[in-house]
C-alpha cells in the first residue's frame, strides 16, 4: 500500500455494480451484488456506485439492501478508518433523484451521482434542449440532490465531446449550486490521453469555484485508451477515478481499477497521488467478478490475467530465475496472483476451512451458507489430491449464483446420462421449488451429453432457450480438475421447432440475455447446474419486472 503524506489521496470510485452490470449478457443477482460488495468494502474502495436505483425494481433492491447491509462494514478497512460512500446514480429528474436517495439513505456515508448530456451532439439529438436548458436542468438537479444528501457529484454526460467553455459555464453553476465532486466522462472512449488531460487543465483552470471540489474521470475503452486518458487526467488534475474491477462495462468497457491503482503503486515518485487500496486482494475478486459476471478475464490482461507473470521465453525465464526484478515490475503477492498451492485437505475440519474461507474474504457466510460450502468443500476434497485456493473459489463462485434466495426455481433432482458414439440420452427429475412439482423428461441431443441435458430442462419448464454462449474453464491443473462452465442464455420466442432451440443464432430476436454460472470436477453437472442458473435468473427477472410494475407508479 502507497502512502506519501506530501501527496494527495486518490479517491477509488468503483462502478462495476452499476457500468459494469451494463456490460452486454451481465446479469448479476442481489445476493451477488451483495457479496462483491463486500469484497470492494475489503478492498478499500472509498466510494461504491451501487446501481440505478430508477431503472427497475430489482435494481432499487439491490442498492437498497447494498446500503443497508454493506455501508457500515469496517472489515479490512484500517487503511482509510471509515465506511465505504454507497452512491446511486440518477438523471437530472426529481424522481430518478428522489428514487436514489430512497435506496441509499440507510447508508451511514452516502453519496448521490447525478448526470445530463452537455455535448452538442446530445443536446440536439437526444434532449432536444437548449445550452442555456442544460444548465438550469443541471442547476436545478444539484440543488434538489442537495437537499437530500451532503456530498452531490455532477455528470456532464459526453464531455469529451462538449465544448469546453461551455463545459465550464455548467460546472461554474453546479458547483454553485452545492456539488461537491464534478466527473469529466469520456463517455464514448473518444479522446486522446493529451486531449484528455489538457482538458481536465483547461477546466480546473477556467471554472469558477474549481478549488471547492474534487475532479473525476471516467474514462471508456472504445480505443483501448481508457487507462492513458485516467492516467494523463491525474496528473492534470483528478483525485478521483471511477473504475471498475477487470475494466468491465458498456461496449469495450471502463477503465479496470487494477491497471490505475498498480500504475500508481509501481512509480511512487511520479504520480501526485497515492491509494489506500489493499492490492493483495486484487487476483482473488478480479475471479470473483468474472465467474459471477460471465465475463471472462483474458490471459494477457495486465495484473490480473493468467498470463500475466508467467515467463515462457528462454532468456526471460533465465533472468527471473537469477533475479525477478529483470522481467517482473510488480511481484504476483503484491497482488494476490501467487496462492496456487494446496490450501486444505479432505480431513480439514470446519475450523479450518472457515479460517481459510475468512482469508480469501468469504467472512460473512451464514452458518447455513458455511455448510453448503463445507459440504462442497468435501466432496471435492474426496475426489481431488489437491484442493487450491482457486479450487475453493470457484465453488464460492458457484454457491453465490446458485442460491439467490426463494428465486431458484428449479432445482435438479437426479440426472442421468447415456452416450454413444451418433448421440446421447438424457434424462432429467426437475422440481419446481415454488409449485412443488417434480417431473422427469428425457431428450436427445445429437451433439453430445450436454445438448441433451439442455433439451431436456427446456421440455420440463416448456420454454424455448437459445444458447448464446458456452464457456469451459479448468480450475487448476491434473485430470481432476475443477471445471466451471459460464453460460449465455436468452429466451427465443420465433424458434420453429424444438431443434432450433438449442443452437445459437446472430439474428435472435430476445429481450435480454442471462448469465449462469455453474463449478464441478463433474462437466457436465456443472454445465447443468450453469444452465439452470441461467434459467432461473431468467425467472427471477420476470417475477422482479412484474413485482416492479405493481410496486413502481408509471
Amino acid at each position: 500500500m502507497t502512502i506519501t503524506t506530501n501527496k494527495q489521496k486518490l479517491i477509488i470510485f468503483d462502478t462495476t455494480l452499476r457500468d459494469g452490470e451494463q456490460s452486454p449478457g451481465v446479469t448479476l443477482t442481489v445476493s451477488e451484488k451483495i457479496e462483491i460488495a463486500k469484497q470492494l468494502s475489503r478492498l478499500g474502495v472509498d466510494v461504491l456506485e451501487a446501481g440505478f436505483p430508477v431503472a427497475s425494481q430489482g435494481d432499487f433492491d439491490a442498492v437498497q439492501r447494498i446500503a443497508t447491509e454493506v455501508g457500515p462494514l469496517m472489515i479490512g478497512r484500517e487503511a482509510t478508518g471509515t465506511p465505504m460512500r454507497i452512491a446511486g446514480l440518477a438523471r437530472a429528474v426529481p424522481a430518478d433523484i428522489q428514487r436514489c436517495y430512497d435506496a441509499i439513505a440507510s447508508a451511514p456515508s452516502k453519496r448521490i451521482h447525478t448526470f445530463l448530456a452537455t455535448s452538442d451532439i446530445h443536446l440536439q439529438h437526444k434532449l432536444k434542449i437548449s445550452r442555456d436548458e442544460c444548465v438550469v436542468r443541471a442547476v436545478a438537479a444539484v440543488s434538489f440532490a442537495k437537499t437530500l444528501v451532503d456530498d452531490v457529484e455532477f455528470s456532464p454526460e459526453d464531455a469529451g465531446r462538449s465544448d469546453q467553455d461551455f463545459l465550464c459555464q455548467v460546472l461554474s453553476a453546479v458547483i454553485e449550486a452545492g456539488a461537491t465532486t464534478l466527473n469529466i466522462p469520456d463517455t464514448v472512449g473518444y479522446n486522446m490521453p493529451e486531449e484528455y488531460g489538457a482538458m481536465i487543465k483547461y477546466l480546473i483552470a477556467n471554472t469558477k469555484g474549481s478549488d471547492k471540489v474534487i475532479w473525476s474521470a471516467h474514462c471508456h475503452n472504445d480505443l483501448g485508451l481508457a487507462t492513458a486518458n485516467t492516467l494523463s487526467g491525474i496528473m492534470n488534475g483528478i483525485r478521483q477515478v471511477e473504475v471498475t474491477i477487470n475494466g468491465i462495462g458498456e461496449r469495450a468497457g471502463n477503465t479496470a481499477m487494477e491497471e490505475i491503482v498498480m500504475a500508481v503503486h509501481t512509480h511512487p515518485d511520479f504520480f501526485p497521488v497515492y491509494h489506500t487500496i489493499n492490492t493483495p486482494l486484487f487476483f482473488r475478486i478480479s475471479q470473483l467478478v468474472s465467474s459471477l459476471s460471465g465475463m471472462v478475464v483474458q490471459p494477457n490482461k495486465a495484473i490480473v490475467g493468467a498470463n500475466a507473470f508467467l515467463h515462457e521465453s528462454g532468456i526471460h525465464q533465465d533472468g527471473v530465475l537469477k533475479n525477478k526484478t529483470t522481467y517482473e515490475i510488480i511481484s504476483p503477492e503484491t497482488v494476490g496472483a501467487n496462492t496456487i498451492n494446496l490450501v486444505l485437505g479432505k480431513h480439514s475440519g470446519r475450523a479450518a476451512f472457515r479460517s481459510r474461507l475468512h482469508e480469501l474474504g468469504f467472512g460473512e457466510l451464514t452458518e447455513a451458507e458455511l455448510q453448503i460450502a463445507f459440504t462442497s468443500f468435501k466432496a471435492l476434497a474426496d475426489s481431488k489430491k489437491r484442493v487450491t485456493e482457486q479450487d475453493l473459489v470457484a465453488l464460492l463462485s458457484d454457491q453465490m449464483s446458485s442460491t439467490a434466495g426463494d428465486k431458484a426455481t428449479y432445482v435438479v433432482k437426479s440426472l442421468q446420462v447415456v452416450s454413444g458414439t451418433s448421440f446421447a440420452t438424457a434424462t432429467v427429475q426437475l422440481e419446481n421449488t415454488v409449485t412443488g412439482e417434480v417431473s422427469v423428461e428425457a431428450a436427445i441431443g445429437k451433439s453430445g451429453p450436454i445438448e441433451a441435458i439442455f433439451r431436456t430442462i427446456q421440455r420440463l419448464i416448456n420454454r424455448r432457450i437459445r444458447l448464446l454462449k458456452f464457456d469451459i474453464t479448468a480450475v487448476g491443473e491434473g485430470i481432476d480438475a475443477l471445471g466451471q462452465v459460464s453460460v449465455k442464455i436468452a429466451e427465443d420466442d420465433g424458434a420453429s421447432s424444438d431443434e432450433e432451440s438449442v443452437g445459437t443464432s446472430s439474428d435472435i430476436m430476445a429481450k435480454a440475455t442471462y448469465h449462469g454460472h455453474g463449478a464441478d470436477s463433474d462437466i457436465i453437472q456443472a454445465a447443468t447446474r450453469a444452465y439452470l442458473n441461467a434459467i432461473n435468473r431468467l425467472v427471477a427477472n420476470e417475477s422482479e419486472r412484474l413485482l416492479g410494475e405493481r410496486k413502481v407508479p408509471v
